[in-house]
């Protein structure tokens, strides 16, 4: 039988060979999966032996992940705000950029104990709503996709976190289904212009849903329909958070003005780009 650190060494050299990047650490988790273990449970047991059984079902992850199939696809989860997220091919990956727009949300809200209710368009795996229920105790919210399956995860995800008693989701073309006003609107909507999706890293262009991604051709289509939608929505004393591409501030900013908002900061990332902007009336 193999042993635990001559499988991760051989199954590290099989995803640099493929092209992955970091493959230690993705060999690791693969492994761990594989074994129904911890990742930190592979340094203390390096000479467990894996068994026939273990060794196809390792064989059978690494041969997806060399095909660039994304990690959170393989493991069907991903971590976004100290929070587990169950994540499909129907979802976008939730990413640390954007906790960018939590932070930001949570800001402009010192008290958190205020009754609140907030809207997020596009809500995907519901990442951004259910990490803002959870720091806003006394929030409500609610989701809205046009997709129905995606709705069917973002309801899993508010389940297995115990928060779907404060939140609905609604199958909406962003606003055209939405009813009542909030107290916080937010939206991570696809950003990426059309002819750029090609050209990203594959876990990206191959496997995300490209109706998440696809921003027209510029990338601003969606904030063109948002602008035009949200103030309807939005109350008086209410906040608007959106996510935005890398170079996309300024002109988002301005459609943004032009439907009577003002921009009242604009957020940067862990790596300096600016992520996203916060508005209000």
């Amino acid at each position: 039988m193999t042993k635990v650190a001559v499988a991760l060494r051989a199954l590290t050299d099989r995803l640099q060979s493929a092209g992955v990047p970091q493959s230690r650490l993705d060999a690791r988790l693969l492994l761990a999966e594989t074994l129904g273990v911890d990742a930190s449970w592979l340094f203390n047991h390096p000479d467990a032996p894996l068994d026939a059984r273990s060794t196809t079902a390792l064989d059978q992850l690494a041969a997806r992940r060399c095909r660039r199939e994304p990690m959170s696809l393989i493991l069907g989860r991903r971590e976004f705000w100290s929070m587990e997220f169950q994540v499909t091919a129907n979802t976008l990956a939730p990413r640390p950029d954007s906790e960018t727009l939590v932070e930001a949300v949570l800001a402009a809200q010192p008290e958190r104990q205020t009754p609140m209710a907030l809207l997020d368009l596009g809500t995907g795996s519901g990442c951004l709503l259910l990490a803002l229920l959870q720091e806003l105790p006394h929030a409500q919210g609610v989701g809205v996709d046009c997709d129905a399956a995606t709705l069917s995860v973002a309801a899993a995800n508010a389940r297995s976190l115990g928060l779907l008693g404060r939140c609905r989701f609604v199958q909406s073309d962003w606003c055209d289904r939405v009813v009542g006003s909030f107290d916080v609107i937010i939206a991570n909507p696809p950003y990426i212009a059309s002819d750029e999706i090609d050209r990203l890293e594959p876990e990206v262009a191959l496997y995300e849903p490209r109706r998440a991604l696809d921003g027209g051709a510029d990338g601003l289509c969606a904030f063109r329909q948002l602008a035009g939608q949200v103030g309807r929505h939005l109350r008086a004393d209410g906040l608007l958070a959106l996510e935005i591409g890398a170079g996309q501030a300024g002109a988002v900013c301005d459609l943004v003005r032009a439907e009577g908002l003002t921009i009242r900061a604009v957020k940067r990332d862990l790596a300096g780009i600016e992520r996203c902007i916060v508005a209000g009336f």
